[in-house]
Formats: structure tokens, C-alpha cells, sequence
């Protein structure tokens, strides 16, 4: 090896090191957005009106979901909830879901109306024609993932009135 090459490794090893060491802590992170591979559910940002029929339907959210015991959201807040493991995730005040553009088709589950959208493992189900909109993630190991709904669904109709949101 002749000293040119040996002057440009030196040069490159430590640049390389500290690339790498740049990136240990980004890969520490976690993701917690609307991704499929979420472990914790996004805490929302809902409008003030939103927000406290969140707060509402946080207090009447049901222990079990599914037959689901109910666990504690990471971060805690009245805008999120999780039944199980993997989480049976409820989202409250989300924004108004782009799919809502192009598709039309709803589910009515005990009186409320779901917008739902086929993911990589399972659904996420959003209400529509209801002045906040509650976002609900179900696993695929739970098929039928619309299930759920059906326990939600006395919650959400008693806190979060019809209309447009």
C-alpha cells in the first residue's frame, strides 16, 4: 500500500465513524405517526370544540374492546386509547382523512359511520358525519377488524354529536 492510499483511508475511516455515530441516535427514534408500524398511537391536535368532545369520550370509552382489556397510551392523553397487545388503537380529533376525498363508501355500525381503510396489516376506521373525527386502528389479527366498532360505537354516539366537522 503506497502512502497516498494509506493518508486517504486515515482520512476516511474517522469521517466514516462519525457518520455512523451521527446516525446511532436517529435510529433510536420512534416513529409515531400514521405509519403502519406504530407501537404508540399519535396524540392529536384537535380544534378547541374538538377537543373537548375528545375529553368527553375519553370518560366513556369502555374497558374492554373485543374482549380487549383497555391499557395506558404512551404518552397518556384524553385523545388516545389502546385495548390489547397489538394495540386496538383509538385516535380522537385527527384531521379529516385524505380518503375521504376520493372514497364514499361507509360501514354503519350501531349507528355510527365508519370510513373504512384497508392497511398493511388490518384497517383504520375513521367517523364520518360526526363533528369530531375519531380514528380507530385494528390490527389484522383481530379480523373481522370492524369488530371493535361495535363496542366503540354507544362511546362515540353519546359524545360526539352528528354533523360536519
Amino acid at each position: 500500500m503506497n502512502s497516498a492510499h494509506r493518508s486517504l483511508t486515515r482520512r476516511l475511516v474517522p469521517l466514516s465513524a462519525a457518520v455512523a455515530l451521527a446516525l446511532v441516535p436517529v435510529a433510536g427514534c420512534s416513529f409515531t405517526g400514521d405509519s403502519d408500524d406504530t407501537k404508540a398511537p399519535a396524540v392529536p391536535t384537535p380544534a378547541p370544540q374538538a377537543a373537548a368532545m375528545c375529553r368527553a369520550l375519553h370518560k366513556e370509552l369502555p374497558d374492554a374492546v373485543n374482549g380487549l382489556k383497555r391499557g395506558t397510551a404512551e404518552p397518556a392523553s384524553d385523545y388516545t386509547a389502546v385495548w390489547g397487545d397489538p394495540a386496538v388503537q383509538l385516535r380522537c380529533g385527527v384531521p379529516r382523512p385524505e380518503a375521504m376525498v376520493s372514497k364514499t363508501d361507509s360501514a354503519e355500525v350501531n349507528g355510527v359511520e365508519w370510513l373504512p381503510e384497508k392497511r398493511k396489516d388490518g384497517y383504520r376506521f375513521t367517523t364520518v358525519l360526526r363533528r369530531a373525527y375519531v380514528e380507530v386502528t385494528v390490527p389484522g389479527k383481530y379480523s373481522p377488524e370492524i369488530n371493535p366498532l361495535l363496542d366503540l360505537a354507544r362511546a362515540v354516539k353519546k359524545t360526539v354529536p352528528k354533523g360536519v366537522a
